[in-house]
């Protein structure tokens, strides 16, 4: 139990609100993304600004609370939240800012991708991000974050400028190249062990309109355009994007009543160039492969390629996710992946493999936290359905694929595409920065106060 003369004093300084499980908003207040994981924290912590960030680690600290930190809420397993303890919500933080003439954006935490792509777009500015609209910029962010502009420009944290942390002591730092250097470096994919973002500062590049969209091809031709995928990336200009992906077709507009319920093989593109130049690029897809069942390829505004999957995706679903990073397709892979997405328990479950090869490649492996520069592809399968009743399935169906695909994956994945794995999963996947991570650790939170993540343990002396 919370010492209730503490809280008052907590909420006599407080410019946010502070839930308790007794209030009448308070199980809107607790949901989680991820509609299989449910949590019931003691307290939740809405902070207003950095200020109330301070206090509320303060009081945890001070109580000795487990507390999560919740920026955005698209948390797979669910790790911006607990039981029992604090929740920090950073939800009412939503500012973002943008110098147009710097190509500069200063982001806060509660802000999802599309707060940001919402504001730069009017400038015909992006920050390298996902592919969906309402994911955390925070979340996002301390993972690594790729997506449609990665191979063009890098990942999201190959972008960013500076960092405004409160740490578990409660001391407010700024995390840049000049000052705390460790941390700065620690924060680009040590995900949220290192303390409490409060502003992001992104560099934004030139992008207004793109030509994109998806095309599909039914299921018995996947392995051809898979063998036609692994070939055709490599040379693909950097601007443009093309994951690949292995689907069902939701029972929705704009797909035709027709191919409703049919599995296919998914290519979702994003090309920052002229239409005319786009589709010189993407003209291979239609002269190497069989016919597609679906084409809707067009130029748009970038923003709504951002949110092309927001319909079939709101909060609220059953995830499970499990991730691998790969750097090569061969035809025995390709054989796993025809096999058991063949058995995909659910309309909504899915594999996506989305490319981490161009500019990221031209950063070091030791030069962030984020290791894995020599991978082609960040790989996600996902059980997703908004039936409770199929969790085991969604479980089973995606755990049995990935072990069946790990003879032919990198050691270690993405973190913001794992569940609670354990520590082991954790050490593989940042591999030799993993005991400079644990001494980061140790010099800004030797207690593991910030421990409710896919946690980095301090250093032991």
């Amino acid at each position: 139990m919370m010492d209730e003369t503490n809280t008052a004093a907590l909420k006599a300084g407080f410019r946010g609100r502070l839930i308790r499980p007794e209030d009448e908003n308070y199980d809107q207040a607790r949901k989680l993304y991820n509609g299989m994981i449910d949590k019931r924290p003691g307290l939740i912590a809405r902070c207003a600004d950095a200020g109330d960030v301070i206090a509320a680690v303060r009081y945890g600290r001070a109580n000795n609370l487990l507390t999560a930190v919740r920026g955005g809420g698209h948390n797979g397993p669910g790790l911006g939240s607990c039981d029992g303890g604090m929740v920090i919500d950073l939800s009412l933080m939503k500012g973002v800012h943008v110098n147009p003439d710097r190509r500069t954006v200063r982001v806060e935490p509660g802000c999802t991708q599309g707060d940001m792509d919402h504001a730069t777009h009017a400038f015909g500015l992006a920050v390298p991000a996902g592919i969906v609209s309402t994911t955390g910029v925070g979340g996002l962010t301390l993972g690594g974050g790729h997506g449609y502009l990665s191979r063009q420009y890098g990942l999201t944290i190959d972008n960013l400028i500076e960092a405004d942390v409160v740490l578990a002591d409660g001391r407010f730092v700024t995390a840049n190249e000049s000052s705390h250097k460790d941390l700065f470096w620690a924060l680009r994919g040590g995900g949220g062990n290192f303390g409490v973002v409060t502003s992001f500062l992104f560099r934004a590049h030139p992008v207004k309109d793109i030509f994109g969209g998806l095309i599909f091809w039914d299921a018995e031709e996947a392995r051809r355009v898979m063998q036609w995928y692994r070939e055709f990336l490599p040379r693909a200009p950097e601007a443009c994007s093309p994951f690949l992906g292995l689907k069902t077709v939701p029972p929705a507009p704009p797909f035709p009543e027709e191919i409703w319920g049919r599995k296919v093989c998914a290519l979702i593109s994003s090309c920052d160039a002229p239409p005319e130049k786009a589709v010189e690029v993407i003209q291979p897809a239609y002269d190497n492969t069989p016919a597609p069942i679906f084409d809707l390829m067009v130029s748009m505004p970038f923003t709504a390629i951002q949110g092309l999957f927001d319909p079939l995706l709101p909060s609220g679903l059953q995830w499970y996710w499990k991730g691998d990073f790969v750097r090569e397709l061969p035809d025995a892979a390709i054989d796993v992946h025809l096999e058991h997405a063949a058995k995909a328990p659910t309309t909504l479950s899915l594999m996506h493999l989305y490319p981490v090869d161009g500019a990221v490649h031209r950063i070091g492996p030791s030069d962030t936290a984020w290791r894995h520069r020599d991978a082609t592809w960040s790989m996600v399968i996902a059980g997703i359905d908004p039936d409770p009743a199929n969790a085991e399935a969604l479980k089973s169906w995606a755990r049995a694929y990935w072990e069946a695909l790990r003879p032919h994956t990198m050691d270690g994945g993405y973190v913001n595409f794992m569940m609670e794995e354990g520590a082991d999963r954790i050490r593989a996947t940042y591999g030799e920065n993993y005991r400079r991570l644990t001494a980061i650790k140790k010099d800004y939170d030797p207690t593991n106060f910030f421990r409710v993540n896919q946690n980095i343990a301090p250093a032991v002396a």
